[in-house]
Parts: C-alpha cells; structure tokens; sequence
C-alpha cells in the first residue's frame, strides 16, 4: 500500500481527512489484501500532522488532488442515484481522468473510484468538508463536471438532476449559477437566457452586462490554483457563455 499512499498524499490536502478520506480508505481496502482501515486512518493522522508541523499550523492550501478526489466521491453519488451503474457513465468519468490527469494518474484514480463507489457515502457531509476548503469557482467546476456525467448516457433522470440539486445547495451554489450550469447540457428554447441567468425580457444593456458578469465568474484563471489539468473544464463553461451571448446577438441583431 506504501506507492499507493504516497500517489495519494503527494497530491491531497483537506481530503486526506474527514468523509472523503474515509471514503479513499473504503475504496484502497477493497483492492489490497490485508488492508487496515485503521492503518489508513493512522496513516492520514500522520500525515496531517506532519503538514501541520511545514506550515508552522497555518492551514494548508487545497492541493491539486483534492478537487481529483471530491470529484471521485461526488462522481459515484450521482451515478448512483437512478439506481443503476451505467458502463457510458462509468466511461465518461475515465475519459474525463484520462485527458485531464494522463493514463498513468487516470488509472490509479479510476481504481479508486471503483472502490469508492461500492461505499454509501452522505453527500452532505463530503460537500461541507468541500464547501470549507475550496473556491466558489472551484465548486461550480465540480458541478459542471457531474452534469457532464449525468448526460454521458445520453438521458438525464429526474433522480440524477435533484441529487445534483441537493449537492449544488450543499456546496452553497445558488439557485441561478445551478440553473446556468445545467442550461449548458441542454439544447432548449431559452437556455442561452438562464446561461447568462437573465430572462428573455432582459433590454440589450442588460444583456450586455449579464454577459460580462458570467465571463468574469467563469474565465479559466479563476480555477488555475485547480493546476493546468482542470482548465480545459473551465473553458468549456467559458465557452458555453460565450455562444449564448452570440446566440442572444444574433436573434436580436446586436
């Protein structure tokens, strides 16, 4: 276990403990022979202190596993929530780990996920040791990413957009910045509007500034902390602004 922890710890800050690590622990203990829980906990104690003691007791920055991890544990409670495990769902969280992370982090990331999706974990309680640890910007690109999941099968059950709904308010994400993000996975009248979070009665001013506001709250710079891997997301939701204000443009003559 000695490599596997050590992939882990060179990469994780706040999710080396609480529900999240708890969960990292559920899933290394379901691949390796003679695993101890209790060892992993010892091990995360450890570890911890061990940060604590370089930082002089300041606390410790999010390091750029921890967003890797909270989308392992945030990515099985959605796939779980319709009742089943779909392979497309399953997929597209390898290919998203792929192109961000390369084949050799991917793997050891999948494998964990594997694990981690065997363990009933409370959303509410991941998303609170989330919320106290990572950027506003940081969580709306965790949102954006299980949206990207829950489309991968090409339907989106009701299940899956309340258990997304739920984790969205448990990470204080409001109501117009969960309706923005699920506008862009969906090809319908009036979707540019709630991407910009404006209404169709919106004058072309409004427009305007809405369209400047939501470019100033998604531009990539604001999850560069995330490290490069998780800009390519983030220009994603970028771009997703930028076509609905064309969008709106070019049906009002702007």
């Amino acid at each position: 276990m000695g490599n596997f922890t050590k992939w882990l710890g060179a990469g994780l800050g706040f999710t080396f403990g609480g529900p999240i690590g708890a969960a990292i622990g559920f899933a290394i203990g379901s691949f390796v022979d003679g695993f101890s829980v209790d060892e992993f906990n010892q091990e995360q104690i450890d570890y911890k202190r061990e940060r604590q003691d370089a930082s002089k007791g300041r606390h410790a920055n999010t390091q750029s596993g921890d967003f890797e991890m909270s989308l392992l544990v945030l990515a099985s409670i959605v796939i779980k929530s319709d009742g089943k495990v779909d392979k497309r769902e399953l997929d597209f969280v390898r290919n998203q780990f792929l192109s961000m992370y390369g084949k050799q982090r991917a793997n050891n990331a999948f494998k964990l996920f594997k694990g981690v999706i065997k363990k009933e974990v409370s959303a509410r309680q991941v998303c609170i040791q989330i919320r106290e640890h990572m950027s506003h910007a940081s969580r709306l690109q965790l949102l954006h990413f299980l949206f990207g999941i829950a489309k991968a099968d090409e339907f989106v059950s009701e299940s899956e957009v309340e258990q997304i709904r739920k984790i969205s308010g448990y990470l204080y994400i409001n109501q117009n910045d969960f309706e923005s993000i699920k506008a862009m996975f969906y090809d319908a009248s009036g979707n540019a509007y709630k991407i910009l979070e404006i209404t169709k009665n919106a004058t072309d001013d409004q427009v305007k500034r809405a369209y400047r506001k939501m470019a100033k709250k998604y531009h990539p710079d604001k999850v560069q902390d995330l490290g490069t891997e998780h800009i390519k997301g983030a220009k994603e939701k970028f771009q997703s602004i930028q076509a609905a204000y064309e969008k709106i443009k070019n049906e009002r003559g702007l």
